[in-house]
């Protein structure tokens, strides 16, 4: 990292152990969202860095050091990984927080969860098993797990240190090495935590970053003939190009691609704990969450008076600076993200009832802020119901009973994640079982555990991240037949 003038520094990319600037000496800006200004400049990656980056990968990946490492060495190193984001989660999460506008706390909080996603896979890593298959010979037959080479990352602006985590810490595991590829918009901590790599022991080429855009950096990273694996996290549009692009070359993918997530409450759950759960599924981290609840389907005994309560609620939520420890929300990552849900609130106005918000919270008239914004009386067939809009934006939906309330919640072409709020446990698991998405909650919204698997139903995506399904998604399966017979095959 090198600085070309008072107080914006420029960020290089990392490539085999070394910050580089771009093959093409280009650099593009980051902004601080809260205030609209540059934070920083940071190398604009090509194809040509792009296959820098895999050559390195790819190298260290066959050479050994890494792979042919002992599950225990490498568990070692992502155990002194986490050591290191916990000992610098001051400087990352202000970084984040600067670069991608979520309020401090919840940064701090995410640093926390990627320092706890590499101690993880840090003792996952001795626990890759093959098998031993029965068959019907005098042999033995074997079921071996390998790496399954080189990974390339691509990760989304709204977590980004943390998502980078959640693909690295299966990978390196496993055994495999890495392209990471951040957000254009918010790859300072990526960038920053490789700087510590090779004090955690990573040697190099085992992790590479490049920064770029989709088109000039993404693209010729999913295309590239030595990469064996494309993990992403981002939008539907961006996942439907990469399994074609990928599709050339055979590679294994796994996408998450968000959802339209319905969250559910009926007449007898906990009044209080709902509303908290409602606003939290939606608001948190301004609502550019993957499985934001962003359908709030509520059970018509108790509808006017959820949505009253809802936005009586909502006027206690502190937008502000998000470097402010009782913020709660900040501004939106991007002019582009910016615009796009002033655009949804426009489209809501005409398909719906406005209860609260609905347009830009001025904050001074700086910064990419937007009010949370409730929607209600909304039909599910409605735009702001159908569509993800990743911003604060909560479409309420009326249902009659448990059948409705099963239709419209199905009736989505996403399935990352839904909620059910009942305090009738027969009713509860009926929706479990009757909900077509990955993610289940019941009388809450939004926890995220390292230890169990993150996924989602239909255009959702495919693959599961976390827990032992992670580092499953690195691994290549390989039979071993080992004849005990020593008499001829007998075949002439």
């Amino acid at each position: 990292m090198s600085s070309v003038k008072a107080g914006v520094d420029t960020y290089q990319m990392y490539i085999n152990g070394k910050f580089v600037d771009s093959l093409s000496g280009k650099t593009f800006p980051v902004y601080d969202p809260s205030t609209e200004e540059v934070l920083a400049h940071v190398a604009d990656g090509n194809r040509q860095d792009v296959d820098a980056a895999v050559d390195a990968a790819r190298t260290a990946f066959d050479s050994g050091p890494w792979s042919q490492s002992t599950p225990q060495a490498r568990g070692q190193v992502l155990f002194r990984i986490a050591d290191i984001i916990r000992k610098h989660t001051p400087e990352l999460a202000e970084l984040e927080t600067r670069n991608c506008g979520k309020p401090i706390v919840e940064s701090e909080y995410d640093m926390a969860d990627a320092a706890t996603c590499f101690e993880y896979y840090g003792g996952m890593a001795t626990k890759v098993l093959g098998h031993v298959n029965p068959v019907p010979a005098n042999a033995l037959s074997l079921s071996m797990r390998e790496p399954i080479g080189v990974a390339a990352q691509i990760v989304p602006w709204n977590f980004p240190l943390l998502m980078a985590a959640w693909k690295l810490a299966p990978a390196l595991a496993a055994g495999c090495t890495c392209v990471l590829k951040p957000a254009e918009q918010t790859p300072l901590t990526a960038l920053r935590f490789a700087a510590w790599l090779e004090e955690a022991g990573v040697p190099p080429g085992v992790v590479n970053v490049v920064t770029g855009f989709g088109e000039s950096a993404g693209a010729p990273l999913v295309c590239h003939p030595q990469v064996n694996k494309v993990a992403f996290t981002g939008s539907l549009e961006v996942g439907k190009k990469i399994v074609k692009m990928a599709a050339d070359t055979v590679k294994r993918v796994t996408l998450e691609l968000g959802g339209k997530s319905p969250n559910i409450f009926f007449a007898d759950a906990d009044f209080e704990a709902a509303i908290d759960g409602a606003l939290f599924g939606v608001f948190i981290n301004q609502g550019e969450v993957c499985s934001a609840g962003s359908r709030i389907l509520v059970e018509k005994p108790i509808y006017k008076k959820f949505v009253d309560a809802m936005v009586e609620k909502t006027k206690r939520i502190k937008l502000g600076p998000p470097m402010e420890r009782d913020t709660k929300m900040g501004p939106l990552v991007s002019k582009e993200q910016f615009d796009r849900v002033l655009n949804y609130m426009e489209v809501g106005k005409g398909e719906a009832k406005l209860a609260a918000g609905g347009g830009r919270a001025m904050n001074g008239g700086k910064g990419y802020f937007v009010q949370p914004t409730i929607f209600y009386d909304v039909a599910n067939s409605a735009r702001i119901a159908r569509e993800e809009i990743f911003g604060p934006v909560a479409a309420v939906i009326p249902f009659e009973n448990e059948a409705e309330a099963i239709r419209v919640a199905n009736d989505t072409p996403y399935g990352l994640a839904a909620a059910v709020w009942s305090r009738d446990i027969f009713k509860a698991f009926r929706l479990v079982k009757a909900l077509k998405a990955g993610i289940i909650w019941v009388n809450h919204m939004q926890p995220t555990y390292v230890e169990a698997p993150w996924g989602g139903y239909k255009q959702s995506g495919f693959g599961r991240e976390l827990g032992p399904w992670g580092i499953e998604e690195y691994l290549e399966t390989k039979q071993v037949y080992i004849n005990l017979d020593e008499q001829p095959i007998g075949w002439y």
